[in-house]
């Protein structure tokens, strides 16, 4: 059994004011169609969740990839403040992968291991009888529970479990030795009332549930989420597990930002409280946004760009009388933040670094250096430099270290009286190379230059803009998605110029795609 001292949070009953937020962003969040991540960007969002508090960051599923593996490993050796989990199946070759990549992980640490209980998913998935998954239960969470002393068991498809079945496997989990039970809805199925219930049965029938921390994870395929995981807490759940922006599989997650504000602005309803500095919220939106490529929509709760504007003249009258009549939070609450420190083309490199440091980023000298010249740049052409644009030219240029394809300088001609040509020059490998490309439109052009100046077989599967801030000079950020060999990679990129934004997005796109095809990472396992 392990002998280190156990850090893990107390069982909790369903009085306690205290909800632990568990962020499955760096593992659920990445199985999003075309959002994985690449090692420093998980680190990236690792630090930052962990900056706000985060109580558990589950970092990947280390049995499906070499690249999962080693980012649990990294992010657990990184990571200061927040448990670290991983997740496995019920085999021991799966929690033996886990238990390796935690290894590193000089503070908390925590398996999280699932089988699935409904009938539909032991029949047609699993391929088991009840009583051998009632079996797997008991052998996997007491094998885990003598690698680590924190142990979290899952029912996968819990919602659409049978009653007398959920309760016994649920309580001989506990006997086992986990710690923290999670009820998934995992094709979210449920409805807030009905999941409520079924979290007030568990607490009403299985004896040793003040064992336990009982935690939920909603999936948001009927877009009730987040109401179906405020509605468990109010049923006693002490755990929520959620995503940043509520990415995730299919139509997601319950999104953090949306569950750590519902408690924190309606305490008087639910009496609870989280762990989280909910002024970082912004800032770590903003950061899984742009590594990903997934666009906040401008209605999105919370974190979307129309969450706290505000149009209507009747609106507007009072929030000019009263903030309280319009808006239930502040905007300063998640992070939103009227700078008093103004950018423009006179600001020097302290000002900028200053202005870098309250936005969140700290560069080292070469990177601080190069994002400074790119921003005078930008301050040349631009009259107002907002945050949102210093936020995405250094989203631009992080992580650009090591590139192979580098892009130099482009030069469109186009019109309705055609050819639409590019004149494209790009570093490759050290080495500078130009070509002149025709397509249709100067986008195609700029897209077929690349291709001509690094031959690939990538597919174009998205091509997205969108503007920064407001007015003809705000700086485009552009997704770019491409496949290759079953391989998606999303690339981003910024600038005034949307043909340069598309271009620099496509190089760094390539760039994700070569640093994918490199490295070794043999096929996931069914989950």
């Amino acid at each position: 059994m392990a002998t280190a001292k156990s850090t893990t949070p107390t069982p909790s009953d369903s009085t306690s004011n205290r909800v632990i937020i568990f962020d499955t962003t760096l593992r659920d969040g990445e199985q999003s169609p075309g959002c994985s991540m690449n090692m420093e960007e998980k680190i990236r969002v690792a630090e930052q969740l962990d900056r706000m508090g985060v109580d558990i960051i589950e970092a990947g599923f280390p049995i499906a990839s070499n690249g999962d593996f080693e980012a649990v490993r990294e992010v657990a050796r990184v990571v200061k403040n927040a448990t670290v989990c991983g997740l496995a199946r019920a085999g021991r070759r799966d929690i033996d992968r886990v238990a390796e990549a935690l290894q590193t992980r000089a503070g908390r640490k925590r398996i999280h291991t699932f089988i699935s209980t409904s009938p539909l998913h032991m029949k047609h998935k699993l391929r088991m009888e009840p009583e051998q998954v009632y079996q797997a239960v008991i052998d996997s969470v007491s094998y885990a529970r003598n690698l680590v002393d924190d142990v979290e068991w899952s029912c996968e498809d819990g919602s659409r479990s049978e009653h007398d079945f959920l309760c016994r496997t649920v309580e001989a989990a506990i006997r086992a030795g986990a710690g923290t039970i999670n009820i998934p809805d995992t094709v979210g199925y449920a409805e807030p009332e009905e999941f409520a219930a079924l979290i007030r049965m568990l607490f009403n029938r299985v004896p040793n549930i003040d064992k336990a921390i009982i935690s939920v994870h909603c999936h948001n395929d009927l877009g009730l989420a987040v109401a179906n995981s405020l509605a468990a807490i109010g049923a006693g759940a002490r755990q929520v597990e959620c995503t940043i922006n509520g990415i995730g599989e299919r139509a997601g997650n319950a999104a953090l930002e949306e569950i750590v504000m519902a408690l924190r602005t309606r305490r008087d309803l639910f009496a609870c409280d989280t762990g989280i500095q909910t002024e970082q919220i912004m800032r770590a939106s903003r950061l899984v946004s742009s590594i990903t490529g997934f666009n906040v929509q401008p209605n999105k709760a919370i974190v979307g760009a129309n969450a706290f504007a505000h149009e209507s003249g009747i609106h507007q009258d009072g929030m000019l009388k009263h903030a309280g009549t319009y808006e239930i939070m502040r905007p300063e609450s998640v992070g939103l933040v009227r700078s008093t420190l103004v950018m423009g083309k006179h600001s020097g490199r302290h000002a900028f670094k200053s202005k870098l440091k309250e936005l969140g980023y700290e560069l080292a000298d070469q990177a601080l250096d190069d994002a400074f010249q790119r921003f005078k740049d930008l301050a040349d052409r631009k009259k107002d430099v907002f945050d949102e644009d210093l936020i995405a030219l250094v989203d631009d240029e992080i992580g650009s270290e090591g590139d192979r394809v580098r892009f130099v300088s482009l030069q469109i001609t186009c019109g309705s009286e055609g050819p639409q040509t590019a004149v494209l020059r790009l570093s490759v490998d050290g080495e500078e190379r130009s070509t002149t490309a025709h397509g249709n439109g100067p986008v195609d052009a700029t897209f077929n230059a690349i291709k001509e100046l690094f031959p690939h077989t990538a597919r174009l599967r998205l091509y997205q803009v969108h503007a920064v801030t407001e007015g003809t000079d705000a700086q485009a950020e552009v997704t770019v998605r491409l496949e290759e060999n079953g391989r998606s990679v999303n690339g981003l990129g910024a600038h005034p110029d949307t043909l340069v934004a598309s271009a620099r997005a496509y190089v760094n796109a390539l760039n994700r795609l070569l640093v994918k095809r490199e490295r070794s990472a043999p096929a996931a396992m069914s989950a």
